[in-house]
C-alpha cells in the first residue's frame, strides 16, 4: 500500500509459532479496508501449518468508508 497497490487477490500471513498466526486487531481493519471481505486469507505457522479463512473471517463487522457517512 504504502508503495502504491491498491488491488489484492489473497493474503498469506505466516510467523514462527507453532499455530497459524493471525493479524492484530489495527491489521486486521487496515486489511478490511483495502481488500474484499471475500478475499482469501491463508495464515500460516511453523511446519506448513494453515488455516484458510476470508477477510470478514477476520473481521467480522467491520466497517467500510461508507459506514462513515451520514
Amino acid at each position: 500500500v504504502s508503495e502504491g497497490e491498491r488491488s489484492f487477490e489473497h493474503l498469506v500471513i505466516a510467523g514462527h509459532t507453532p499455530k497459524p498466526i493471525s493479524p492484530c486487531g489495527a491489521c486486521r481493519q487496515v486489511i478490511s479496508e483495502f481488500c474484499e471481505a471475500d478475499m482469501p486469507v491463508t495464515l500460516v505457522g511453523e511446519n506448513g501449518v494453515t488455516k484458510e479463512m476470508t477477510v470478514e473471517d477476520l473481521l467480522p463487522y467491520f466497517f467500510k468508508e461508507e459506514d462513515l457517512s451520514i
